[in-house]
């Protein structure tokens, strides 16, 4: 029986997550929103691990959603003067530029047209771990196409590149920046690098059946999903699988953050109304230059998904990931985890699950069209 609330009007949200564990193979799961700013839901069900009930404080793997929150990240330190979106990286990281990289901007890494979605040299765990020998190798990549020119999900590659220029621009990692700016200022339940002393409360990912297979290790895009082989995915298990605490702690801020709904929620409702009466993080001209389309249609793989790219966020997609209107941005996660803001509308939402149905899985779009019910 579903645990928490939800206030008078969003009742839609409750019997919508309620039917979620009668016509899904849910394990345990959550859903939060914010409205201008305030909780208006908080409902969690289900169980989080063997023996362990799904409770308020619960937090799971969210994959990445966390190029969420490295992107409000950039935005911020954009927004502030720090960070010039569409000058060249190698601005911040001057040996960037090696290997025909010196036109490449965060822009175009923000909206996966870098040329830049796999790394040539293959990695160990250790070394991604390490975080120098990811940026060495950045540094050596010679891209795969001409920059700006087409676009392809750039994986992990993605929060090296734009964590390696928070870091140079503010001196800490960007999962450590975020927690100093932003996580820890609002109390939210979401890292890019998992503490150890949260531990008891990470519910334990496990696959559904009937999930589609990747393609072989050859094919690009597996290589990009496990930085070629070093990370195993969809593998759960230890050592190195998604539910490895080792790899939870690491800074991995493509795809490894870890987050509660109420958490991720309230990440988006900080940046686009504020909280319980805080300023907004992120301007409403900073929200229209994350919101402005960068890439869509058939990318360097050549086929088209139906996503449509911002600056570092998913843009309302209807035949991919549809939110509420063109003011809307966020990220999903490959377990079918979700979360967006929309400054129009005022909403941060956020649903997370430890049952991977798959990626795009209907769980989340129905959550939202109940919303997009309640608020019509």
């Amino acid at each position: 029986m579903d645990q928490g609330w939800a206030d008078e009007g969003f009742g839609a949200v409750a019997d919508t997550f309620a039917e979620n564990f009668k016509l899904f193979p849910e394990l345990g799961a959550a859903v939060t929103v914010y409205a201008g700013g305030r909780k208006v839901v908080e409902l969690w069900d289900g169980n989080a691990a063997p023996g362990r009930a799904w409770a308020a404080d619960t937090v799971v793997p969210v994959f990445s959603c966390a190029k969420g929150l490295v992107s409000i990240v950039v935005h911020l330190l954009a927004q502030s003067g720090r960070l010039d979106l569409d000058a060249p990286i190698g601005t911040y990281w001057p040996s960037f530029v090696a290997e025909g990289k010196d036109a490449i901007t965060c822009r175009m890494v923000l909206g996966h047209r870098a040329g830049i979605p796999v790394l040539d040299r293959t990695l160990s765990f250790d070394e991604i771990a390490a975080w120098t020998p990811v940026v060495e190798a950045i540094e050596e990549q010679k891209p795969l196409w001409e920059p700006g020119t087409t676009y392809e999900y750039h994986g992990h590659v993605f929060g090296f590149v734009l964590g390696e220029v928070v870091r140079r621009i503010t001196g800490q990692l960007p999962g450590e920046y975020f927690r100093s700016v932003i996580g820890d200022p609002f109390g939210l339940r979401a890292w890019i690098g998992f503490p150890a002393a949260e531990l008891g409360t990470l519910a334990r990912l496990e696959e559904a059946e009937g999930r589609p297979p990747m393609p072989g290790p050859e094919h690009l895009l597996t290589r990009i999903v496990t930085m070629n082989g070093a990370l195993v995915f969809p593998g759960l298990d230890v050592p190195h699988g998604w539910n490895d605490p080792a790899l939870l702690a690491m800074e991995l801020p493509g795809a490894g953050a870890v987050g509660s709904a109420t958490g991720l929620a309230g990440l988006y409702a900080a940046a686009i109304t504020g909280i319980d009466g805080s300023d907004r993080l992120l301007s409403a001209d900073t929200v229209s230059d994350a919101v402005r389309e960068v890439s869509s249609g058939q990318g360097f793989l050549g086929f088209d998904a139906g996503a449509r790219w911002g600056s570092g966020f998913l843009l309302d997609s209807p035949a991919f990931r549809p939110m509420l209107g063109p003011r809307s941005f966020g990220n999903d996660g490959a377990g079918g985890q979700f979360c967006f803001g929309d400054d129009e509308y005022g909403i941060g939402f956020a649903y997370t699950a430890n049952r991977m149905v798959g990626h795009g899985d209907a769980r989340a779009t129905r959550l939202i069209a109940a919303l997009r019910n309640c608020l019509e």
